[in-house]
């Protein structure tokens, strides 16, 4: 995955994630939640990008 791409998706997130915090009308608390869930994923997406996290699902939980 090149870095333009790894960018233009990062802008993308940011842009959906501005326009649901300013036009949808959601209690404070929703809105933090959101944030933070989002925040985590592209957390994790990035470390998955650049190898630093091997793949989520090789994880087996018993």
């Amino acid at each position: 995955m090149s870095l333009i791409s790894i960018i233009v998706a990062l802008v993308v997130v940011g842009v959906i994630l501005w326009l649901v915090n300013t036009y949808i009308p959601m209690d404070g608390k929703i809105k933090t939640i959101i944030n933070v869930v989002v925040l985590i994923v592209v957390v994790i997406w990035l470390l998955q990008a650049f190898g630093i996290l091997g793949s989520v699902g090789d994880v087996r939980i018993r």
